[in-house]
């Protein structure tokens, strides 16, 4: 049990939720994340970080699991993190799938109609009562649309955004914590991390968002007649409920089934590179939970691709600045590497340059000389991240996802075809970027928006002028600095003062005390002098306690 009186003070709206965290994390031997987190526990674990016989990683995807749908996301969006997290760390998380067990069918039912307003019979001629998947947010059933459609009806479960609304709550204040209390949390961003999370797990919760998705990818895809998209049903779609049109396939990863089916794998892979590829370079906005269960393929070879709650975005912005840092690398320019890396946000100003050019260039030499088919993108993701957790740089969340997507999409091409080469297939994409970005058409958008602002700056170049040079006469200009750290800084100098103030005033009192009985000490007091003088001790030393022990709570 954690003492509420060593909380910090915005977690006691948390108690509960807090409570029952700290007891799952100490049954799995992790409670000193806890106090990592600035929240010891009382007893103290029993076991140390490193002497519970079951490995760490593991314990933690146990207790994530148990910790409810909050956290098993939580883990999910983790396990695409390799420049957070070790690899072991990262595969025990990839382990987790949020498949619990069904809500009944009559909740299920209920929300349905509370949703539309209008009976089930009215809206699905056939509703499967047994449901065909399960996760931690929403269940899937099998049903029939009046039409004769067949389609999958994805359904929130009831109560679960309010749950998430808490543990989000409690996250945002348990990484403010951190973030006052450790030097790794402020490094890492831990706040903009969990801020990011709740944008993650509050899109997947909005299932029109996941509509729009999947209609966003068949416009964007319409040229690819191979790969299919199912159909959103927006007459049968809220927030809460999502039709789409029901399409079976094989999973791509059952190769057996494959064969029995006579499909080509090696053209399988091919074409289910170019989909990432196209989405990745061309649009910019790609499928970004591809485990193999997303993707199924038709007897007659066309891809199926299902649930469009997480997606990844690549602005052309961004696009291009990956591409300075493929160019760089291509050239062996190291400095231009680490600008385009600073531009990215992964490398900071204050990183030693040097040092870090030394470092890139041992990990460049390792790929020297390899021709295309000779890369493994999974190889070279795992050196950089490594360098990343090394040098304790940020990777934004957009690069490390589409990381992620493009390691696993590695993985299933080379199940499908051993032969598989990825690089050898994104190798006329980069090509084809790098000649379009010098090409004329190109450049005219950017030059027109360059006039354009150029010429609005022109027109209230005077204004503004007029207007500083008249403040400026006046004596009304103002300039204010704010620093970042400051108001912090400030807030802990407060409360180091009003401690220092309330010691030297104990200190005083004990020695007025003292001296007081030396020269007046009248007869009633005589009597009276042993339990008034173990009193005033008492308080001071009790006093004097309190003071060093929110000194040492806030060391």
């Amino acid at each position: 049990m954690t003492p509420r009186s060593s909380w910090p003070r915005q977690l006691l709206v948390h108690r509960r939720r807090v409570t029952e965290i700290a007891g799952i994390l100490s049954r799995h031997g992790l409670a000193w994340l806890l106090d990592q987190l600035g929240i010891p526990l009382q007893p103290r674990p029993k076991h140390a970080p490193g002497s519970h016989p079951v490995p760490v990683p593991v314990r933690l995807r146990l207790a994530l699991e148990e910790l409810g749908p909050t956290f098993i996301k939580l883990g999910q969006i983790l396990s695409t993190r390799p420049d957070l997290l070790p690899p072991p760390y990262i595969e025990q998380l990839a382990l987790l799938r949020d498949r619990l067990p069904p809500v009944p069918v009559e909740q299920i039912i209920a929300e349905i109609e509370r949703s539309f307003g209008r009976p089930l019979e009215e809206l699905y001629t056939r509703f499967d009562p047994v449901p065909i998947a399960s996760a931690s947010i929403g269940q899937v059933h099998a049903a029939t649309l009046p039409t004769g459609t067949s389609v999958i009806v994805k359904v929130r479960k009831p109560g679960i955004a309010d749950v998430i609304e808490e543990d989000l709550a409690l996250l945002r204040d348990l990484a403010a914590t951190a973030t006052r209390r450790s030097q790794l949390a402020r490094l890492y961003d831990l706040t903009g991390l969990v801020d990011e999370f709740a944008w993650t797990i509050r899109s997947e919760l909005d299932y029109r968002r996941e509509g729009r998705n999947a209609d966003r990818f068949r416009i964007l895809l319409r040229d690819r007649p191979d790969i299919v998209i199912p159909r959103v049903f927006w007459h049968r779609t809220t927030d809460t409920v999502l039709t789409m049109r029901r399409i079976e396939g094989i999973p791509i990863d059952r190769v057996d089934e494959l064969d029995r089916a006579g499909i080509d794998r090696t053209d399988l892979a091919l074409r289910a590179a170019r989909f990432v590829l196209d989405c990745v370079l061309v649009h910019g906005f790609f499928h970004a939970d591809p485990h193999p269960g997303n993707f199924a393929v038709l007897p007659d070879g066309r891809i199926v691709v299902y649930d469009f709650g997480m997606v990844g975005r690549l602005d052309p912005g961004y696009r291009a600045e990956l591409l300075d840092a493929l160019i760089a690398l291509v050239r062996n320019d190291l400095d231009a590497l680490i600008d385009s890396l600073s531009r990215l946000g992964i490398v900071r100003h204050e990183a030693d340059r040097p040092a870090l050019r030394r470092e890139l260039q041992h990990l460049v030499d390792r790929y020297l000389g390899l021709s295309l088919g000779e890369y493994r993108m999974g190889e070279i993701a795992e050196d950089f991240f490594r360098l990343i957790r090394r040098w304790r740089l940020t990777l934004p969340p957009e690069l490390s996802l589409l990381m992620k997507t493009l390691s696993m999409h590695e993985g299933v091409g080379q199940r499908l075809d051993p032969q598989f080469r990825p690089f050898q297939i994104a190798e006329p994409y980069v090509r084809r970027l790098i000649v379009e970005r010098y090409l004329p058409a190109s450049w005219f958008p950017h030059l027109l928006r360059m006039a354009e602002d150029g010429a609005r700056q022109a027109v209230e170049l005077p204004r503004r002028v007029d207007r500083l040079l008249r403040r400026i006469e006046q004596a009304e200009l103002e300039v204010t600095m704010h620093l970042a750290e400051l108001p912090e800084a400030t807030h802990q100098l407060n409360a180091l003062v009003n401690r220092l103030i309330i010691a030297i005033l104990l200190a005083a009192a004990a020695i007025s005390f003292s001296l007081l009985l030396n020269v007046w000490h009248p007869a009633w007091f005589v009597s009276w002098a042993g339990p008034l003088l173990a009193l005033g001790l008492a308080s001071i030393v009790i006093a004097t306690l309190v003071v060093a022990w929110q000194l040492w709570r806030n060391r």
